[in-house]
């Protein structure tokens, strides 16, 4: 029989490993360390990288280009930078990739009235509703009707007796 101070020591090990394995397997899944994307230039990689940070995966859609590992946002960080190999400004390659992809492809896309719109629409309706909810609560309200005269108790009572 195994020693209770072996099996614990075993366990404790066990756990260690186990928690430092856990704590690098999200080093393991990280898309930008492959030495094959990467460009022999330093500076031309550090363009590349900053361009792909501003790029959204558009499989992941949270992510940018550079964080992500799916295999579209690997074409699209090898697209980034053949054209920065290219010799092209970043102003470029954005608007090649905007013009493919549309703003989406931004992670932080510009200020149009579009866009606008999108962030002003839940105030508005928020407004929208806050003002109806003003006004139905504003109105008079109806009083109660005049109490029926001696005709119209007569009428109602000829109409409502069974024949």
């Amino acid at each position: 029989m195994t020693p209770p101070t072996v099996r614990r020591s075993f366990l404790a090990r066990t756990l260690f490993v186990l928690t430092v394995l856990a704590g690098l397997s999200p080093l393991a899944a990280a898309a930008v360390d492959d030495p094959s994307e990467m460009l022999p230039d330093p500076r031309q990689e550090a363009r590349a990288e900053a361009i792909g940070a501003q790029l959204r995966c558009l499989v992941c859609q949270n992510e940018s280009i550079e964080d992500s590992g799916a295999d579209l946002a690997r074409d699209l960080r090898h697209v980034v930078r053949d054209h920065v190999a290219k010799g092209e400004s970043d102003r470029q390659i954005m608007a090649w990739m905007v013009g493919r992809y549309g703003n989406f492809i931004r992670l932080r896309p510009p200020l149009t009235a579009g866009t606008l719109l999108l962030w002003i629409m839940p105030l508005l309706a928020l407004l929208v509703g806050a003002g109806a909810a003003f006004l139905s609560f504003r109105r008079p309200r109806t009083a109660t009707p005049a109490p029926l005269t001696d005709a119209e108790r007569a009428r109602l009572s000829d109409l409502t007796r069974p024949h």
